[in-house]
Formats: structure tokens, C-alpha cells, sequence
């Protein structure tokens, strides 16, 4: 390769650097690299072990499908260490000579290009290989049929029921879900957020959240990205607070209309139903609509109070 590339560029000043080398002038190779005493550098994958170069802006990779994921990233991450814009090339045979997992590979390099996506590259490396046999077919199922993420989250759901000494919830391996109905627009407007990828991030890492100080941060966030919250992204905000509150009690779900607030339980939910009667018989706002929904007939126009009473509610149940 080092006389292929001095026929093809013989302006160039190339130099060496391999595992195979003495360490002294390994070393003495790399220094003159650093202080851009020759222009290219020709080495193996040893030039992934952390070497920070800031000169360096180039990189090209040749037969880059026989690299793991894992390699290609940190291969990729030697070049665009300072201000210079950075290019990192990968050189393939064919698409048609290509494996499917080399393509797999391939295409998520190349899909990964923003900061801090080291994380989700690990976890497309993990599906495309497997992980062997901790969370293989003879130990975890089918993992492979629901994906490595939701698998975790299950495996994470369970665990915690076990921790509290209860028996894992079989029927919803993901924990209650409650559905949220404000009866008014609740979401991210277009105008608010323009990015529809961003719109969608922000949906996810709010559907996220376990707790109220996450959203209090969400908050802060959009404030300080986009400016005051309209009233669907209040609203947004809103139903996740009370989604979090409602999940412990085994609420599936609340419809909060202009007329009406109604609440829908999981069968045996761990409520006290003393505290159910109790609320049926202070005040006639409250019945009983079938076997698992609460029902309190109130008249309330504005949102913000609507959600209040429904607080006051889960408070009083809780």
C-alpha cells in the first residue's frame, strides 16, 4: 500500500506506523506525524488507541466493512479534533459483494454523525452482533423480536417489582401506561419547534421522565431554547406531571372534558377502597361508572384548574 500510494502521489511525504514496529521508532514516527514533518500517515487500527492529532483533518479507511462498529467510531474520531472541518472517507467493495451485517454496520456509521451518538452506535453494535449468551435466545427468549432497548426496559420493570416484594406484572411487562385526555390541544405547535426530528426527540425524552424535577428541567429547556411555552406544549407538559402521579395507583387512564372527570383503574389496583367509598359518599360529585372508573361530574371551563382537581383527586386516593 505505501508503494501504491507513493506512485499515485509522489508530491507526498508518507510514513508508517504499525504494531509490528520498535517502540522507540513507532514513537519517533508518531512525533514527526504530530509536528506535520510528512503529510500522510499509512498505519493499521492501531490508530485508534486514543492518539489525538489536531492537525489531522482527513481519514480514509480502506475495506471498511471488515471493521466492527465499535472500530470504524473510534477510527472515525482521530480526525476533527480541532477547529478544521473533518472528512472521513470508507472504502468498500461493491454493495453487491457486501454481507448483510457489513451493510448494517455501514449504514449506521454513517446515519451516527452527531454528538454523543457513541451511546446508540453501542447499542446498534449489540443487534447487529448479538450479545452473547448473558441475553442470548437460551437465556433471555426472544429478545431479538422486540429489540435490545425495549428489552432492557422490561427486564429494568421487572426488577423493580421484585425489589418492592411484589410479583412482576406479566400482563403489562412495561408498568401501567396511563393515557392522558385533557380535551385541548397538547403538543409541540410547529411554529413553537420547527424541526419535526427535534419535535420528536423531545417527545420521547419527555415520555421519559420519572419524576416531576425531569419535566421542571424539560421546562427550563424549552424556555430557554424556544421561548415561553405556548398552551399545547403547557398542556403537554401537564398530562406527563399527572401521567407520573397516576402511575403508582394503577390508573390507566383520566378524560378530563369541559363536563366531566373520569378515572379508569387496572383490576386490583393498589388503592384502599375504603378511601373510593369514602369519596362517593362525601359529595354527590363523585360515582361509580362501572367496575374499574371513577366518575366526578364537575363543571370546570379552564385547564389549569381542571388539572388542580385531578391532583386534588389522586392526592385524595393516593
Amino acid at each position: 500500500m505505501y508503494e501504491k500510494l507513493s506512485g499515485l502521489l509522489p508530491e507526498a511525504r508518507i510514513n508508517v506506523a504499525h504494531g509490528q514496529m520498535p517502540e522507540r521508532e513507532l514513537e519517533h514516527v508518531m512525533r514527526d506525524f504530530y509536528q506535520q514533518r510528512f503529510n500522510i500517515l499509512l498505519c493499521t487500527t492501531i490508530i485508534e488507541t486514543g492518539i489525538d492529532i489536531p492537525s489531522a483533518n482527513t481519514i480514509i479507511i480502506n475495506n471498511a466493512h471488515k471493521f466492527g462498529l465499535a472500530q470504524l467510531h473510534q477510527l472515525r474520531g482521530r480526525v476533527g479534533r480541532s477547529h478544521h472541518q473533518a472528512y472521513a472517507y470508507l472504502l468498500t467493495p461493491p454493495e453487491e459483494a457486501l454481507g448483510a451485517q457489513a451493510k448494517k454496520r455501514l449504514e449506521a456509521i454513517q446515519a451516527m454523525e452527531e454528538l454523543g451518538s457513541g451511546f446508540y452506535l453501542a447499542m446498534h453494535d449489540l443487534e447487529i452482533r448479538g450479545a452473547g449468551a448473558v441475553l442470548s435466545e437460551s437465556q433471555s427468549g426472544e429478545m431479538q423480536e422486540i429489540g435490545f432497548s425495549l428489552y432492557s426496559s422490561m427486564l429494568d420493570t421487572a426488577i423493580q417489582s421484585l425489589k418492592q416484594g411484589k410479583e412482576p406484572d406479566m400482563q403489562h411487562p412495561l408498568g401501567v401506561a396511563t393515557e392522558i385526555n385533557l380535551h385541548v390541544p397538547a403538543l409541540l405547535p410547529e411554529d413553537y419547534c420547527h424541526d419535526i426530528h427535534e419535535r420528536l426527540v423531545l417527545y420521547k425524552r419527555m415520555a421519559n421522565c420519572t419524576d416531576n424535577d425531569q419535566l421542571d428541567d424539560m421546562q427550563r429547556e424549552l424556555i430557554d431554547r424556544f421561548g415561553l411555552l405556548p398552551n399545547p406544549a403547557r398542556a403537554l407538559l401537564d398530562c406527563h406531571r399527572l401521567r407520573i402521579i397516576a402511575k403508582p395507583l394503577g390508573i390507566t387512564r383520566i378524560d378530563a372534558s369541559a363536563d366531566s372527570i373520569q378515572v379508569q383503574f387496572i383490576p386490583n389496583p393498589p388503592i384502599d377502597p375504603l378511601k373510593i367509598i369514602q369519596l362517593i359518599q362525601s359529595s354527590r360529585e363523585y360515582s361509580l361508572s362501572g367496575q374499574d372508573r371513577l366518575k366526578i361530574l364537575v363543571k370546570i371551563e379552564d385547564v389549569n384548574k381542571r388539572v388542580m382537581r385531578i391532583k386534588e383527586l389522586v392526592q385524595k386516593l393516593g
